[in-house]
């Protein structure tokens, strides 16, 4: 792998590529350049049932002329078929329509933060450990009593090489590797079978969760599962576990997107500056999070990255902005650029996460007389348009302030303002993906039952 973490061969390849566009007659052109290799090991039974080794590269060029744009990929790695393509993309470009708010950043705000992310761990790792890692989370799912059979486990390596080049100047890059675990466990019988599962992943081996860890967590999950109940319609408290409650706030990015919000199709629209939580909560998103899973020193139109707080105090302070959105609103960008080999640069959040409240989930439990601990949402119903949310969910029923039988085949619903509006967290916020949560409790949701 030592060739991959040299990002020197990845750079000249971008640039020879925005050396041939700028020579087809763009006016102005930018590459990404994206290399990587990733080992992956399968087991089901006791048995590997997949092993995977991969290793590949590709490139995309956007080129512009005048307000004009194109954007090709290849991942032809002899320059010498550079011209050609360039010369396809600027023809592209040049009966491409007019896009005002697209083009490049001004040289002057490129960069890269001056902060190490610590994002690579370039330690030996072969197949064969993979395996055993896969294994040892099997076993301990399978050693949990009510455990009858394995979904399989796995265990995964990647390492990825990332090079943004632009005719303004900027060329840097930077280097992730990737580390997973994963466990699914089936327990019970026939049609009362139930199936869970746990998984973790890092950039770095030693902050991996352990895989007998994983493994059991998988069981205990799938057991505690069994028999679930059904419920009556009506409504109630709903408390997230924070396996699910991340997804709430990935709901107020999808509004809160500079996509969105120039659309006019995002229920945030009007509402920058107003209390849209209760006092208390804040949002952020970190992109220079030391270690996080989505940091980045810069983003996808090559600017530095920094810290932004969507939501301060509950009132929202900002959106998720690129240059062209930010261009389009009249607004600052926020650096928040994400670019895919074949797409032009969009907003996206990095490292977003809800701050911790004060109460343990203990706590907040214990104060609920009737409602649902979820740990397991269903299906994609959350319209960030009109902010209508109904999912379908799973998880235990919560009586007295105490967590009693599971339950499964229910709905729970409402609307995104107004869960806003009510929400309240715990203080057990964990950096486990790329957005985060703690539990969270919100009170007065629609549950459909039988």
């Amino acid at each position: 792998m030592s060739d991959i973490l040299d990002l020197s061969p990845l750079k000249a390849r971008a640039a020879a590529l925005v050396e041939a566009a700028l020579k087809a007659g763009a006016d102005n052109a930018d590459a990404v350049a994206v290399r990587g290799v990733s080992l992956g090991a399968e087991v089901r039974n006791g048995k590997l049932e997949e092993m995977e080794h991969s290793e590949g590269g590709d490139l995309g060029l956007r080129v512009f002329s005048g307000n004009k744009s194109a954007i090709v990929s290849t991942s032809e790695t002899d320059t010498k078929g550079f011209a050609t393509l360039a010369e396809r993309a600027v023809a592209m470009a040049k009966v491409a329509p007019d896009d005002k708010y697209a083009g490049i950043a001004d040289a002057k705000l490129t960069g890269v933060a001056d902060t190490d992310l610590d994002m690579l761990d370039a330690g030996n790792v072969d197949l064969d450990a993979l395996r055993q890692t896969a294994l040892a989370a099997e076993d301990a799912c399978l050693c949990v009593k009510g455990v009858t059979k394995s979904g399989g486990a796995s265990s995964s390596y990647s390492l990825t090489g990332v090079v943004l080049v632009s005719s303004n100047g900027f060329a840097d890059g930077y280097m992730r590797s990737r580390h997973g675990v994963s466990a699914s466990a089936i327990a019970g019988d026939g049609t009362g079978m139930q199936r869970d599962y746990d998984f973790s992943s890092s950039l770095h081996r030693s902050d991996l969760k352990d895989a007998e860890a994983i493994g059991r967590g998988a069981g205990e999950r799938a057991v505690a599962r069994l028999n679930p109940a059904k419920m009556e319609t009506g409504s109630g408290t709903i408390v997230f576990d924070p396996r699910v409650s991340a997804g709430l706030v990935g709901n107020l990015a999808g509004a809160a997107n500079g996509s969105a919000i120039a659309r006019g199709t995002s229920m945030l629209k009007n509402r920058m500056g107003s209390q849209i939580f209760a006092k208390g909560i804040t949002i952020v998103d970190d992109p220079l999070r030391v270690r996080g899973l989505s940091s980045r020193p810069f983003d996808g139109d090559g600017l530095p990255t920094r810290k932004l707080t969507l939501v301060e105090d509950g009132v929202l302070k900002s959106w998720l902005l690129d240059l062209a959105t930010s261009r389009e609103l009249n607004l600052e960008t926020t650096a928040s650029a994400v670019r895919g080999i074949g797409s032009a640069p969009s907003p996206s959040s990095s490292n977003l996460a809800m701050l911790p409240g004060t109460e343990t989930p203990e706590a907040l439990i214990s104060g609920v007389k009737s409602g649902i601990y979820v740990t397991e949402l269903i299906g994609r119903g959350a319209n960030t348009v009109t902010g209508d949310y109904s999912r379908g969910a799973a998880g235990f029923r919560i009586r007295d302030g105490k967590l009693a039988e599971p339950v499964a085949e229910i709905t729970i619903a409402g609307n995104l303002i107004d869960m806003f509006a009510r929400l309240i967290p715990a203080n057990d916020l964990e950096y486990r993906y790329g957005t985060n949560a703690p539990t969270i409790l919100i009170e007065g949701m629609t549950i459909a039952g039988r």
